[in-house]
Parts: structure tokens; C-alpha cells; sequence
């Protein structure tokens, strides 16, 4: 049924939830001059009174706002932004000059369409990117992220090299790695290697189907197949295709869910089909996947993308600048500031574009030239709201196995030596101290235990801390380990 609000009205109520989801600060910033030009069919056209706001809103909010309007429409709508001219300088009254804008705006779309520049105008949809004829069933790729873009360095040159000859085996020709997967902490380029892989693929032989999906989006298809009753056809679809490529696989969750996708990856890999996978962790650290699962994607070939060395974050924050420059020629960071947020900003990617966007937004929007002050405050700012290392139940396994030379499996088994049961415990109390995990999950993750174990073998290490010297030097150690 066709929505029949205006869609002033309709965007007064995305508004309103663009202010729950980002909070008032980022909104004022970035969607307090955003208004509504047109709706016509499946195109928003929005419009905002800058060049730079167009840039940043275009480049990091446009798929949130299509998924809102789509949501508020209720069906797919690709959403568009435009620099619209000031009333005053506009002839005539103002409606007739807001439509000479918008005109004048979409006869620039359509000669780019047409290829004026051999480039499309970027639109954002909610059901996949426009770049691929067969994109449709994908989660959206973002066409910036490529081998060519990608900066590379000691921390992600073995993924890089894999990522690349697995996206240039030519069809028929065997497999070199397969599964191959790549793990690594948030914000150091897992995503950005696997659509670089599907983008590749794609330009070098359209014919290949490639699919990409997040965890996310694979639970979201398997459900909603279930529901219409289309779910053979769904999995025929996944058991077609060339190469699948998973990303967050951490995140898939429900037996059934599971096992479909270790039907899928049997299926695809028997037949000759390429699988690539991205977790925040490697195979047999993913407690929540089934044995099936882990087992296989550990029999393929594994890679961990590590922390950032100081030589790639210095690239990336140069990449940054080089791209900034293209819209806004005076733009400049002096080489020093550079140094600086390299040294400072150790932690992931992301968080390198968060100091370098705080310095451009306070270059763009207060003429604030770029020192060394205004970089100090901003990365003592970032450095300090950042959030502690989060340590994994895991982690912590591993490294007290290792410290009193025991197994993980020991320590989940029901084996009862005081050689085993002492590290269990110690292993059990670092659980509860540093990570946020309840008794209860964390008694899962130690064989299934009930959390009424858990507390006693806190209450017992507490207990024996304040009378053992040893044992507190200990675990002081293996506290230090866990968090640097």
C-alpha cells in the first residue's frame, strides 16, 4: 500500500530516530541542515547548503538513511544528497528556483550516468550495492574498498598476498586455499580484504558469481526463507555460486542456522567453489560455532591480520590526506602532526579515522589551520575516551593453561587433580574480574558448568589471595598479560 505522508513528514520522523541512534551531538553536526528536495518512485533526493557536508554524509551516513527511509516507505528506496544554492542568490520566487537547482542537480546525475565522467553517481540501497549485475542477494559492498586501497604492511602482507591469489585463480583451475580465513581484532581490515576479494573478482571475470554476506545478513536470508517457505530455493541459490564470502562469522548464532551453513560450506568446497571467511577470531577460539564448523574452516588455510605497525599507520593517515585533498586543494597536515597520531593512535584503523576526522572537521568548519596544539588535544581527547582492551574467557584459558602448564581441554573437562582444578579456578576468577560475562556464561564456556561453580571458585581464590604472596604474584602477572 502506497505510503500517503509527505515526505516532510516522513523525514521529521527519521529525524527523530537518527537522534536516538547517533545521539544529539552527531546529529546537530551532520543532519540539522538536511532537507527533503523530492520523492519520486524509488529516488530521495536530499539536499544540504555545503560541499563538504554533502562529501561526509554522502561517504559515511548515506546507507543508514536508506535503510530509514526504506523502512518508513516500506519498500527499497535509494537515497541521493545534493548541494542546494542559497535562496537569496536564487531568480525568481523560491520554489521556482529551489526546482531550477534540483533540476540543474539531476542533469549533472544523468550525464554521469551516461558517462560525461565514466563514472555513476553513487547511490546507496538497502538491499545491496550497485555495482554488480548479480548484487542483489549480497550484503552492500562499498566500492572504495579494493586491493588498490588497501594499505599494506608487516601486519597484513600474508593476507594481502593469500587475498589476491585467491582472487586471481582463473575458473577450473584447482584451488590454492580453501576455506581460506582471515581473524583479527575490530578495525584492522578483515572487511576491507574480503570485498576487496569479491571486487576483484568481479572486474577480472564477470561471469564468476560471487557473494558476499555478512553473518548478519546470511541468519537474516535463512529466516525469512524459512518464513515464506522459499528455503530449498534459497539453499539451491547459495549452492550455486562460485565464491561465498562470510564476514563476522563470530556472529552466526542457532543450531540450525549453523548447520545449514556447514551443509553449504561442504557443499561448496566438495564442489570446487571458493569460501572465504572473516571472524574476530581463529577457528578453534569460536565457542559459539558448532565442531563441524570450526573443524572445517580450520582445515583450510588460516591467517591472523595483527595490530598495526607504526610504519602502515603512518600510510593510512597519509592515504586520508591525499583523499581530502582532492575535494579541498588547501587542505593541508603538517608531517609532524602525521608522526604524532601514528605514535599516539596505536590501537586500529578506525580509530585513526576518528583522529583525522576531528581534525578535519575542525579545519572545514572553524578555518582552524592544523597544528601541533590542535592535534594534541584531539588525540589526548581520543586516547583517553578510548575503551580498555576487552579480553576474551579464551584468552584467558589459553594463557593460564599455558602459565601452569596444563590443556584447555583439561581445565573444560570434569577431571577433578588439584594440578587442574587450581588453574580452572584461577582461570574462572580472571573471567569474572576482567571480562563483563555473567556466572552463569561463563560456567558454560568451562564445559557447562552451573554458575554456582563459577562463585565458588572465585570466593576461593579471593580467599586464598589474601594469605598467599605467590598466588597473588600470579595472577598480578597473568592480569598484565591479558590487557597490554
Amino acid at each position: 500500500m502506497k505510503n500517503q505522508r509527505q515526505p516532510g513528514q516522513i523525514w521529521e520522523t527519521i529525524t527523530g530516530q537518527l537522534r536516538t541512534d547517533l545521539g544529539e551531538d552527531v546529529f546537530s553536526s551532520w543532519f540539522a541542515r538536511v532537507e527533503v528536495e523530492s520523492l519520486e518512485g524509488d529516488q530521495v533526493l536530499l539536499s544540504v547548503p555545503t560541499k563538504f557536508l554533502r562529501t561526509w554524509i554522502t561517504e559515511h551516513y548515506l546507507e543508514l538513511l536508506a535503510k530509514h527511509w526504506s523502512r518508513a516507505l516500506g519498500r527499497p528506496v535509494a537515497v541521493d544528497m545534493a548541494v542546494r544554492v542559497p535562496r537569496a542568490r536564487v531568480a525568481g520566487n523560491s520554489n521556482g528556483g529551489r526546482a531550477a537547482v534540483i533540476a540543474a542537480e539531476r542533469a549533472i546525475s544523468a550525464r554521469q550516468s551516461a558517462g560525461a565522467e565514466g563514472v555513476r553517481p553513487k547511490l546507496a540501497t538497502v538491499d545491496g550495492a550497485p555495482v554488480t549485475s548479480d548484487s542483489g542477494a549480497s550484503s552492500p559492498l562499498d566500492p572504495r574498498l579494493t586491493f588498490e586501497t588497501l594499505c599494506v604492511g608487516t601486519s597484513n602482507r600474508l593476507a594481502y598476498t593469500a587475498a589476491r591469489q585467491v582472487a586471481a585463480v582463473e575458473p577450473g583451475a584447482p584451488l590454492l586455499f580453501n576455506p581460506f580465513m582471515i581473524h583479527s581484532g575490530v578495525g584492522l581490515g578483515k572487511s576491507h580484504v574480503l570485498q576487496a576479494i569479491a571486487a576483484e573478482i568481479r572486474a577480472i571475470n564477470p561471469a564468476r558469481k560471487v557473494l558476499y554476506l555478512t553473518a548478519e545478513n546470511f541468519m537474516y536470508k535463512f529466516v525469512a526463507a524459512l518464513r515464506s517457505d522459499t528455503a530449498l530455493k534459497f539453499k539451491e541459490q547459495l549452492r550455486s555460486i562460485d565464491v561465498l564470502l562470510i564476514d563476522d562469522m563470530q556472529f552466526l548464532q542457532g543450531k540450525s542456522l549453523q548447520d545449514e551453513f556447514c551443509h553449504t560450506l561442504n557443499s561448496l568446497i566438495d564442489s570446487g567453489r571458493q569460501v572465504v571467511v572473516a571472524a574476530d577470531r581463529a577457528p578453534a577460539e569460536l565457542d559459539g560455532l558448532n565442531d563441524r564448523v570450526r573443524s572445517r574452516l580450520a582445515g583450510g588455510l588460516v591467517i591472523e591480520i595483527g595490530p598495526l605497525e607504526r610504519e602502515l599507520r603512518r600510510e593510512i593517515l597519509m592515504r586520508r590526506v591525499e583523499a581530502t585533498r582532492r575535494h579541498y586543494v588547501d587542505f593541508h597536515v603538517p608531517e609532524a602532526v602525521i608522526d604524532l597520531i601514528a605514535d599516539q593512535v596505536t590501537t586500529n584503523g578506525r580509530d585513526l579515522d576518528g583522529a583525522f576526522n576531528r581534525l578535519m572537521a575542525h579545519n572545514q568548519f572553524n578555518g582552524t589551520p592544523i597544528t601541533m596544539e590542535l592535534a594534541e588535544r584531539t588525540v589526548r581527547g581520543l586516547v583517553k575516551a578510548s575503551e580498555p582492551r576487552r579480553v576474551r574467557i579464551e584468552e584467558i584459558q589459553r594463557l593460564v593453561a599455558k602459565h601452569y602448564n596444563v590443556t584447555k581441554a583439561d581445565m573444560l573437562s570434569s577431571r577433578r587433580n588439584r594440578s587442574i582444578v587450581v588453574p580452572r579456578q584461577i582461570a574462572m576468577y580472571l573471567s569474572k574480574v576482567i571480562t563483563p560475562r555473567s556466572l552463569p556464561e561463563i560456567g558454560r564456556r568451562f564445559g557447562g558448568r552451573d554458575h554456582t561453580t563459577v562463585l565458588h571458585a572465585v570466593r576461593k581464590i579471593e580467599g586464598l589471595l589474601a594469605r598467599d604472596n605467590a598466588l597473588a604474584q600470579d595472577i598480578e602477572l597473568l592480569k598484565r598479560q591479558l590487557q597490554e
